[in-house]
C-alpha cells in the first residue's frame, strides 16, 4: 500500500482480535491498513521493544465545568490532561457548567466556548432536569449523544434532580426517538445527612448501598415499562450488578471505585471524597468480578473536579466538602495497576475504556485499531512505573487522591487522527451520528 501519511510498527498492538505484532498504516486521518511488520510503506514511526499501541481511549463521563465554573476545569486544562492520560476523546456532561446543557441555547453556549480550545474531540451530553421535557428533542436534534439525569441532589443548584414521576415522563419521551438516558442512580429517600465529621466512616454510612439498589431497580422497571435506552454511571455497589444484569440497562464503573477502598481513606482526607462513595475492599472485589462476568460494560473516569478549597482540604469535613474525584490524565494507569495484578490483560482495558464506551454512545470511528477507524492512538509502556505528583499534572486544581501513588504503565505519545497532539488544539467538537 502506498500514500501513507503514517505508518506505526510495533511488536504489540491491541486490536479487537487481540495483540498481534504489525505495522498500522494511517491516510487523512484514518487507519487504512493492519499488515505484517515491514510490508507497509510511510513516514514511519517505530515503537520501542517496551511500548504497546493501544486505541485513544473514550472517556465518556467528564465534568469539564466551563463556562461558568472554569476555575474548576476548563476545556483547555481538562483535553490537555485527557491526551496526556492516552485520552483521545471525551464526552462532556451537562453540569457542573453554568448554564448547564438543558437547552439547545446552552449546548450552542458550550461548543462556542469549546471551540478552539480542544487538544481530543470532544461530544457533549444533553440534561434532562424538571420542567425541560420539551427541549429533549431539540437537544437530541442538535446532537448531543443522550441525556444525563440525577435521582439524588447532584449538588449544584441549577441542576435539579428528578422526581420518579417526571423520570417515567423523561423516559417515555426519549423511548419515543430511541435516545439514551444515563442516571446517576441513588434513591434520595435511603440517604441520610452526613454529619460534620473528619472520619470518612460517617460519610460512607450516610449513603449506604441501598440507596443504589434502590434507584437501580427502579431505572430498571421504568426501562422496562417504557422501552427507554437506560444506562447507569459510576456503579460504586457491587451488589447492584445482580439487579442490571439480563435486563437491557447497562452499567458502567470508575478507576477510583476499582482501585481504592474505603479502609485506606484516613480522617480528613477529603480528596477521596465521591457520590457514590468509595466502599470497602470486599466491594471492589465484586465490581472486578462484575468485569469479569460482562455485567459492567465500560470504565470511565467521572473526573469531577474542583478548586482546592471546595474540597475542604484545611478542615477535613466530608460533609461540606464538594464531592467529586479528579482522575481523567491517571485513569487508565490506575486502572492498568490493579487489571494487571488480578490476571487481567491490555486487551481487557481497552476493551472497557475505548471500544466499551464508544460502543455506547455510537462512536463508531472510535474505540479500536482496525481498517477504517480514526487513527487515534497511544504508545503505552506498560511495564514503567510512575509516581503521581498532582501539581505535575494538566489537571487545573493540583488535588487528587492519586497523588503520592506508584502506578504501572506510561503513556509516552499520543496521536489524534494521525498527528501527535502537540501545542496547538486539533480535536474536533463532536456530534451524535456524525462521528
Amino acid at each position: 500500500m502506498t500514500d501513507l501519511d503514517l505508518v506505526l510498527r510495533a511488536r504489540r498492538v491491541v486490536t479487537p482480535g487481540g495483540e498481534v505484532a504489525c505495522d498500522v498504516g494511517v491516510r487523512d486521518g484514518m487507519i487504512v491498513a493492519l499488515e505484517s511488520p515491514g510490508s507497509l510503506d510511510g513516514p514511519l514511526v517505530e515503537l520501542g521493544e517496551d511500548e504497546v499501541l493501544l486505541p485513544g481511549l473514550v472517556d465518556t463521563h467528564v465534568h469539564v465545568n466551563e463556562p461558568g465554573r472554569t476555575e474548576w476545569e476548563g476545556f483547555a486544562s481538562a483535553t490537555r490532561a485527557a491526551a496526556a492520560g492516552g485520552v483521545t476523546t471525551i464526552v462532556d456532561m451537562p453540569l457542573n457548567s453554568i448554564p448547564p446543557t438543558t437547552d439547545v441555547a446552552a449546548l450552542e453556549v458550550k461548543r462556542k466556548v469549546a471551540d478552539g480550545q480542544a487538544f481530543v474531540d470532544v461530544g457533549f451530553w444533553g440534561g434532562a432536569v424538571p420542567g425541560n421535557l420539551g427541549s429533549l428533542r431539540p437537544l437530541h436534534d442538535g446532537g448531543v449523544f443522550g441525556f444525563k439525569c440525577f435521582l439524588v441532589d447532584s449538588g449544584v443548584e441549577e441542576f435539579p434532580h428528578l422526581p420518579p414521576d417526571e423520570l417515567e415522563r423523561v423516559m417515555r419521551e426519549l423511548a419515543s426517538y430511541d435516545a439514551l438516558l444515563v442516571v446517576h442512580a441513588e434513591d434520595p429517600r435511603t440517604i441520610r445527612v452526613a454529619p460534620s465529621s473528619r472520619a470518612y466512616a460517617d460519610f460512607l454510612d450516610s449513603r449506604p448501598g441501598d440507596a443504589e439498589d434502590d434507584a437501580v431497580e427502579l431505572v430498571v422497571e421504568l426501562s422496562r415499562r417504557t422501552g427507554c435506552r437506560a444506562h447507569i454511571v459510576h456503579v460504586s455497589n457491587a451488589h447492584a450488578l445482580s439487579l442490571i444484569a439480563g435486563t437491557g440497562v447497562t452499567a458502567e464503573t470508575c478507576p477510583h471505585y476499582l482501585t481504592l477502598t474505603a479502609e485506606e481513606i484516613g480522617d480528613g482526607a477529603t480528596q477521596f471524597k465521591c457520590c457514590p462513595p468509595i466502599r470497602g475492599d470486599a466491594n471492589r472485589d465484586g465490581l472486578w468480578h462484575g468485569l469479569r462476568d460482562g455485567l459492567i460494560d465500560l470504565v470511565v473516569s467521572d473526573h469531577s473536579p474542583s478548586t482546592a478549597d471546595l474540597k475542604q482540604l484545611a478542615t477535613g469535613d466530608f460533609a461540606a466538602a464538594w464531592g467529586g474525584i479528579a482522575s481523567l490524565q491517571v485513569g487508565l494507569s490506575a486502572v492498568w495497576t490493579e487489571a494487571r495484578s488480578r490476571g487481567f490483560a491490555l486487551t481487557d482495558v481497552a476493551r472497557w475504556m475505548s471500544a466499551g464506551p464508544a460502543g455506547l454512545v455510537g462512536l463508531r470511528s472510535k474505540g479500536a485499531i482496525e481498517a477504517g477507524r480514526d487513527a487515534d492512538l497511544v504508545a503505552f509502556a506498560p511495564e514503567e512505573t510512575w509516581t503521581v505528583d498532582a501539581r505535575s499534572l494538566h489537571h487545573k486544581n493540583p488535588v487528587t487522591p492519586y497523588d503520592g501513588r506508584t502506578l504501572s504503565g506510561v503513556v509516552r505519545r499520543t496521536w489524534l487522527r494521525g498527528v501527535p497532539v502537540g501545542d496547538r488544539p486539533r480535536g474536533r467538537l463532536l456530534s451524535r451520528g456524525a462521528a
